[in-house]
């Protein structure tokens, strides 16, 4: 029977609220860690350093991306030095463009230049992970991440997109870029980001919670879940 522990994907720990990435850290269900502004605000995150310390502490040998905060190519490039030095483990999230569609491809050329390990983010298109391809370097490690929950929500397949990334990433012999299925919906998206070739996978605690279910028997899924709502309808006290 097919268990999360026989994944060969990488699972990655997806939100930035620090007790719950102490929980999973210590749980050894994921092999990594991932955070954006979004999920910092929504955790309550104030002081940006003082949290990525926190976890660098909490967490020092398995990676976690942190992302640069401003617009403008040249503060990013100033921004994405600084966190690198936060910590040894660290991945620095620059995205694909800024807010005005101006690609990051340069600064990405300059920083990886200097081995800074980056992990490239709010990836949609095949061009953009050319491009993105043509930045990196074969010797230092790098994360693509494409955005592959969000393109389906577009009502596009996003799985051409991540194989042929894939096949972008081997064809440049990028051994040490990780292709990364970011956005994740459901659990059943783990088995297309392997097939796709990803080697890291992102997922939120919502999801993380239902990896234990990975095997269980369809006809035992069925049962649990006429009992629960059998339970609910007799707690309801509902007539009909």
């Amino acid at each position: 029977m097919v268990s999360f522990k026989d994944l060969k994907i990488k699972i990655f720990a997806d939100g930035a609220d620090i007790e719950s990435m102490k929980k999973m850290y210590k749980s050894g269900k994921v092999q990594g860690f991932t955070t954006n502004p979004y999920f910092l605000r929504l955790a309550g995150v104030t002081d940006y350093k003082g949290f990525a310390e926190e976890v660098v502490r909490e967490i020092p040998d398995m990676p976690v991306s942190f992302e640069v905060i401003s617009d403008d190519l040249e503060t990013m490039e100033k921004e994405a030095r600084i966190v690198s030095g936060w910590g040894e483990n660290i991945y620095v999230k620059i995205p694909v463009t800024n807010t005005r569609g101006v690609s990051t491809a340069p600064i990405i050329k300059n920083l990886t230049s200097d081995g800074l390990k980056l992990n490239v983010t709010v990836i949609y298109t095949v061009e953009q992970v050319k491009e993105i391809a043509s930045s990196l370097l074969p010797d230092v490690e790098s994360i693509v991440s494409i955005f592959a929950g969000r393109i389906g929500e577009t009502g596009v397949d996003p799985m051409p997109i991540v194989k042929e990334a894939s096949q972008i990433l081997k064809s440049m012999s990028l051994e040490k870029a990780e292709l990364l299925w970011a956005s994740t919906r459901e659990i059943f998206n783990i088995f297309q980001a392997e097939e796709c070739g990803c080697k890291i996978i992102t997922i939120g605690d919502s999801i993380l919670e239902k990896l234990d279910g990975i095997g269980i028997r369809l006809e035992d899924a069925s049962l649990d879940t006429i009992k629960t709502f059998y339970e609910c309808a007799q707690k309801s006290g509902y007539k009909i």
